[in-house]
C-alpha cells in the first residue's frame, strides 16, 4: 500500500467513524475504498468490520450521557444484537465467497436506498409520535427484539446502513428522545461489529494494514460525530454516501 493509498484509507476511516456515530452507513465510505485498492470483497468486508470497532467505541463514549438510565433496554436489545451479529458473521464465512461477490452490489444498493429514504422515515416517525405514538413503548416489545435481531444478522454479514435500520426500528417502536435512541443505536452497532470482529479473527482473511488505518481514522471520526457531526448538513452526508456507494457498485459490476 502506497503512502497515498494509506492516506485514502485513513481519511475514509475518519469519514466512516463520523457518519456511523451520527446515523450509520459509514461502511459505504470505507468498503469501496478497500475495493479500489484491490482487496477481495470478503477480505475488504472483514477488515472493514474490524477497523470500525474502535470507532464504534469512540462514538459510544461520545454519547455516554444519553445512555443514562438505559441499562435494561441495552441488556435486552444487546442480546438480540449479539445473537444476530454472530449469526451474520457465521453466514459470511460459511457461504461461498462467490455468493458474497454476487450479492454485495444488491446489498450496497439496498443500503443506499435506506440512506436516501432516511429523511422520510424520520418525518414519518415524528408525525406518528405527534399523533400519540400508537404502539410505541419504552421497551418496544417482541417486535423490536426480532427487528434488532435481524438487523444484527445483516450487520454481521455486511454492515452497511445497519445504523439506519436500527434508528428506523427504534424510532417507530420506542417512546423516547431521538438522541437517546441514537446512543442506543451506537451501542447495538458496536455489539454487532464487535462480536463479528472477534469471530473473524479466527476464521477469515484479514488485511491488518487496512484494519489499523481504518481503526485510527474511525476513532477520530467517532469523536467528531459525537461533538460536531450533528451540525453537519444531512444532505451533504447523504450525497457523499450515495456517490461513493454508486461508484462501488459500478466497479463491482464492471469487474
Amino acid at each position: 500500500m502506497s503512502v497515498w493509498e494509506a492516506l485514502a484509507v485513513l481519511l475514509a476511516g475518519v469519514g466512516a467513524g463520523t457518519i456511523n456515530t451520527v446515523v450509520g452507513s459509514g461502511t459505504l465510505i470505507t468498503f469501496p475504498v478497500l475495493l479500489a485498492l484491490g482487496l477481495p470483497p470478503v477480505t475488504a468486508n472483514v477488515s472493514n468490520t474490524l477497523g470500525l470497532v474502535p470507532g464504534s467505541i469512540s462514538g459510544v463514549i461520545g454519547y455516554r450521557r444519553e445512555l443514562t438510565g438505559q441499562r435494561r433496554r441495552l441488556l435486552r436489545l444487546g442480546t438480540a444484537s449479539l445473537i444476530g451479529g454472530l449469526t451474520g458473521a457465521y453466514l459470511l464465512t460459511k457461504l461461498p465467497s462467490k455468493a458474497f461477490d454476487a450479492i454485495v452490489p444488491a446489498l450496497i444498493l439496498c443500503a443506499l436506498v435506506l440512506v436516501v429514504i432516511q429523511p422520510r422515515v424520520s418525518r414519518a416517525v415524528a408525525a406518528r409520535r405527534g399523533r400519540g405514538g400508537g404502539s410505541s413503548s419504552t421497551e418496544g416489545g417482541p417486535l423490536l427484539f426480532a427487528g434488532v435481531l435481524l438487523a444484527g444478522v445483516y450487520g454481521g454479514y455486511f454492515g452497511a446502513a445497519q445504523g439506519v435500520l436500527l434508528l428506523a426500528l427504534m424510532g417507530m417502536l420506542l417512546q423516547d428522545d431521538m438522541q437517546r435512541i441514537n446512543a442506543t443505536k451506537n451501542v447495538l452497532a458496536l455489539i454487532v461489529n464487535g462480536v463479528a470482529a472477534v469471530f473473524f479473527l479466527f476464521v477469515a482473511p484479514i488485511d491488518w494494514t487496512a484494519v489499523l488505518l481504518i481503526a485510527a481514522g474511525s476513532v477520530v471520526g467517532g469523536q467528531i460525530g459525537a461533538k460536531v457531526g450533528r451540525r453537519l448538513p444531512p444532505p451533504v452526508l447523504r450525497t457523499v454516501i450515495v456517490v461513493v456507494g454508486l461508484a462501488a457498485v459500478t466497479r463491482l459490476l464492471l469487474t
